[in-house]
């Protein structure tokens, strides 16, 4: 069989999971402005998200609602146009970075942070996205009953 004329990788996914992948890997780069993904997931949304931000800088209706439809969020959809597109404006094409890092430790798969090139300045209205440590109540009951089990110890 010969090769020519397909493009793209599969991911050994059918064709809407693929499109669910892609697009929700684009919504998370616009989101956070970076992301660490596979080496050829990151090959694969490079060009999708650069067509995306060549047709955001048009700045008209329709154009805003081509990117909404082709990312997962609204909200992403906004960022990308009134915040990301601004600071762009000034290059023409070439908007993301693919660096390779470390391979993961699973399956040994090549790793790769892909980024926007210019220092882009994210507001996050969002949460702080570091994580809260909650205490269960299974932990704070064993905590309770190592603590009276010491105290039985040291009276004896």
């Amino acid at each position: 069989m010969h090769r020519h004329g397909y493009q793209g990788r599969k991911f050994h996914r059918k064709t809407d999971q693929r499109q669910a992948l892609i697009k929700g890997l684009a919504d998370s780069l616009v989101k956070y402005g970076s992301i660490e993904t596979s080496l050829y997931k990151a090959k694969e949304i490079r060009p999708y998200v650069e067509k995306l931000i060549t047709r955001a800088k048009k700045q008209d209706l329709h154009s805003r609602r081509l990117v909404i439809s082709k990312l997962q969020t609204l909200e992403s959809a906004h960022k990308l146009m009134d915040q990301i597109v601004p600071q762009l404006q000034s290059r023409t094409s070439g908007y993301l970075r693919i660096k390779k890092t470390k391979n993961r430790l699973g399956d040994n798969a090549p790793m790769a942070r892909i980024s926007f090139v210019d220092d882009i300045k994210l507001e996050n209205n969002e949460i702080d996205q570091t994580p809260v440590v909650k205490e269960s109540i299974k932990t704070e009951s064993v905590k309770k009953v190592s603590k009276s089990i010491k105290t039985k110890k040291d009276k004896m």
